[in-house]
C-alpha cells in the first residue's frame, strides 16, 4: 500500500496529492518529512528492508498536482557510515537533504546531500561547523529553510575537561550548503536539544528541551535569546516537537505532554494553553484560520484534528 499525502488548501479543506512510486519500497515507506513552499514539494520516506531490517529510503518531488519518486542508489543513503536521513529543505537557492554520516575525526558529522542531475550527492563536513571532533559532537535532529540557507536543530554534545554537557544548538549556512556556522542557544540547563525551527527570511524561532521543559527561542543573524513566561510543560525529550507555527509576534507551539496534546499560543509575554486531542503530535499547520494537528495514539492509526485558531486564547 503506498503512502498518501494530503495538502491543505488556504481555505482549509483538505485534498490528496497524486504519487506516483517506482521502487518496491516506495509502496511500502512512512513518511520521514515533507518541505513545500506552497506550491513544490520534496519528500522523503522509509521503509525497513534486507536483512537486518535497516531503513530504505525513498526520495520524491513534485508539485501540488502530483509526486513521483525518484529511485536512488542503495549507497546514495545507506551502506558503510550510514546515519540518519533528517528530511529535505527548499531553499531559495534549492533543494537540500540534511542527515548525518560517519565522520572521520569521530562518530557522526551533520550531512548535506545536494542535488546533481536525478542523484543525491553528500557533500564533505570535512573542516566545517558540521563536523564532530573527540572534543564535540554534532546531533542534529531536524531541517529547515531560512531564505537561501539550511538551519538544522539539534544538540552540541561537548566532551572537552572531563565532563559531558548537551547543549541545545543550532548550525546555519549562510546559502545552501556554504558558510555553517554552529550557535549554542542560550539557558540550555543541564541538558538541552533544540528540536525543530520555523524561519521567516533569516530569523527564526526554535523550539526544543531545557531539562524535560518545553522552551523557545528567538534566533536572527545578530542575537540569540530564550523567550520567559513561556508556561512550564513537562514532556519526553524524546518526543517529537513540530516546528513553531509563527505570524508576525505571535507563535503557536503544539507539544506533547503525557497522554495528550498541549497547544502554547502567545508571544513575548502573555501565553494560553490549551488541551488537545490523545496522542503524540507528529507535525502541525495553520491554514484557514484553523490549527490542524496530527495525533498518533498509542495504540491505533493517527488523528488529523483541528480547532479554530481564536480559540486558542
Amino acid at each position: 500500500m503506498k503512502p498518501r499525502l494530503l495538502r491543505i488548501a488556504s481555505d482549509g479543506l483538505s485534498r490528496e496529492v497524486q504519487l506516483v512510486p517506482r521502487s518496491g519500497y516506495a509502496f511500502e515507506a512512512r513518511w520521514r518529512s515533507i518541505a513545500s513552499d506552497g506550491n513544490r514539494i520534496i519528500a522523503v520516506g522509509g521503509a525497513p528492508g534486507g536483512a537486518h531490517s535497516n531503513t530504505r529510503w525513498t526520495t520524491w518531488a513534485g508539485t501540488n498536482a502530483g509526486v513521483t519518486e525518484i529511485p536512488q542508489p542503495f549507497d546514495t543513503f545507506g551502506g558503510w557510515g550510514a546515519g540518519d536521513v533528517i528530511g529535505p529543505v527548499l531553499t531559495t537557492a534549492g533543494p537540500v537533504i540534511a542527515g548525518s554520516w560517519a565522520g572521520a575525526r569521530s562518530g557522526l558529522d551533520a550531512a548535506v546531500w545536494l542535488p546533481v542531475g536525478g542523484r543525491w550527492v553528500r557533500q564533505s563536513s570535512a573542516g566545517s561547523a558540521l563536523e564532530s571532533t573527540p572534543e564535540l559532537l554534532v546531533g542534529p535532529r531536524s531541517a529547515t529553510s531560512a531564505g537561501a540557507g539550511v538551519v538544522l536543530t539539534g544538540s552540541a554534545l561537548h566532551l572537552a575537561g572531563g565532563k559531558v554537557r548537551q547543549s541545545a544548538a543550532v548550525w546555519r549556512s549562510g546559502r545552501f550548503n556554504g558558510g555553517w556556522a554552529r550557535v549554542d542557544l542560550p539557558d540550555s540547563g543541564a541538558k538541552g536539544e533544540a528540536v525543530s525551527a520555523q524561519c521567516a527570511g533569516r530569523n527564526c524561532v526554535v523550539a526544543g528541551y531545557v531539562d524535560d521543559v518545553v522552551a523557545l527561542w528567538r534566533l536572527s543573524p545578530s542575537a540569540v535569546a530564550r523567550l520567559r513566561d513561556v508556561p512550564q510543560v513537562a514532556t519526553n525529550p524524546g518526543s517529537p516537537i513540530p516546528a513553531p507555527l509563527v505570524s508576525g509576534a505571535g507563535i503557536i507551539e503544539v507539544v506533547s505532554a503525557g497522554p495528550n496534546v498541549v497547544v502554547l499560543a502567545g508571544g513575548d509575554q502573555h501565553w494560553a494553553l490549551s488541551r488537545g486531542p490523545v496522542g503524540r503530535a507528529t507535525s502541525s499547520a495553520v491554514a484557514g484560520g484553523w490549527l490542524y494537528v496530527i495525533a498518533e495514539p498509542a495504540v491505533g492509526p493517527g488523528g488529523l484534528w483541528r480547532c479554530p485558531v481564536k480559540d486558542l486564547g
